[in-house]
């Protein structure tokens, strides 16, 4: 089990393997982001994206996705999250993409109201399968401190 003891600034993970299929960009779109070029390849052919892309949204999900499971994977102390920060789309994700997750923390603040948590701030960066960033953002992760 993680706890925040255990979460020092500069500690980094690599983690996840999601492969992004055209099936489910479409799916999301049409229930979450029914914008033109999530939806339609001759639409999104006449945009920047040049060919059907996700929404960043979705983006948002598949990256939860990796982050739950390596947390099965590597069981934290988890309390939820306060929120998250700078949350930037960095490059489209596309059909075909394979992402993974890498993960710092930033910095750390045990709680002074709650004596039984800290809060960990980690930039989270996703990776498309050439190694180039698609997302950024800084999670505020809620962690148990480790029993007396």
């Amino acid at each position: 089990m993680l706890y925040f003891e255990d979460m020092q600034v500069g500690l980094k993970r690599s983690f996840g393997r999601y492969e992004v299929t055209r099936e489910e960009v479409l799916e999301f779109a049409r229930k979450y982001d029914a914008q033109p070029f999530h939806l339609s390849d001759e639409a999104a052919a006449r945009t920047h994206f040049k060919r059907l892309a996700a929404s960043g949204w979705h983006t948002c999900a598949m990256t939860m996705s990796m982050l739950v499971e390596n947390m099965g994977m590597a069981p934290q102390a988890s309390l939820g999250a306060a929120g998250v920060d700078e949350l930037r789309w960095l490059k489209p994700v596309y059909p075909g993409d394979v992402l993974r997750v890498e993960t710092e923390v930033l910095e750390r603040r045990a709680s002074q109201s709650r004596p039984e948590m800290g809060s960990v701030r980690n930039q989270t960066t996703v990776f498309n399968q050439n190694d180039e960033p698609v997302m950024r953002f800084i999670a505020i992760a809620l962690v148990r401190r480790r029993p007396a």
